[in-house]
């Protein structure tokens, strides 16, 4: 099976191209560039890279969230795009799925954890078990304390390991909470990457939970800024 994952949910965007669970070719960028500008060049490198084409892909993915939500829509739409009118099924893979995905097969608990601003996290809790990456916490919207007190509660004993964009304001307070096994994430792997993605993607394909295009849709845990600025607003006036 030949997959196309794309990733844009934070500042960094990859794209992957994969032969089953062997990676074939990945463009990678932290450069500041609008994902508007630089997704859909990466993915037409990524097969050209990988002597492909468009048609030859069997499973077109990328993360549908949780993530900036501009960054979300973007590689979500870049998706639908290559994969209109071919007839051929896409997978929706968690941003949180993924970080943890790029820190497999490391042990204890593995932390996918995105910036969302205000003290706020988007956080997934994940471990790796014989030898398969295993949910151990649906993504949620939190304040950043209480996903370091839900995770030192229930795995007091376990190394912590974190990826994402949220990675320095997670690890800052598990350390000043005395996490006792909280292990630093080399920098190369705290960021997401479509080659983490495209494992993803094959998991979810085997399962047999893809989508066809016009069902691939982003996955928010709460509204945009923009709409809880106004609702905060409307809050006061009535207030």
């Amino acid at each position: 099976m030949n997959i196309l994952a794309l990733d844009s949910t934070a500042v960094a965007a990859s794209a992957a191209v994969a032969r089953d669970d062997k990676t074939l070719a990945v463009c990678f960028a932290n450069n500041g560039y609008t994902h508007s500008e630089i997704l859909l060049p990466m993915a037409e490198t990524a097969l050209e890279n990988a002597h492909l084409t468009e048609n030859d892909i069997d499973l077109f993915a990328c993360t549908v969230g949780p993530g900036s939500f501009t960054g979300v829509r973007i590689g979500v739409a870049t998706v639908k795009g290559l994969a209109f009118g071919r007839n051929k099924p896409c997978a929706a893979v968690s941003t949180t799925e993924a970080l943890a995905e790029g820190l497999a097969p490391l042990s204890g608990i593995l932390i996918g954890v995105m910036d969302a601003r205000r003290g706020q996290v988007y956080a997934g809790v994940f471990t790796y078990r014989d030898g398969a990456l295993v949910r151990l916490a649906p993504d949620r919207a939190m304040q950043v304390d209480e996903l370091v007190r839900e995770v030192l509660t229930a795995y007091p004993e376990e190394p912590i390991r974190l990826a994402g964009d949220g990675y320095s304001l997670a690890f800052a307070a598990f350390r000043e909470a005395g996490a006792a096994h909280l292990t630093e994430t080399p920098p190369a792997l705290r960021l997401q990457n479509a080659e983490a993605v495209a494992r993803c993607a094959l998991r979810l394909a085997r399962a047999g939970e893809t989508v066809d295009d016009e069902a691939l849709r982003p996955l928010y845990l709460r509204l945009p800024q923009a709409e809880r600025d106004l609702l905060e607003k409307q809050a006061g006036h009535t207030a």
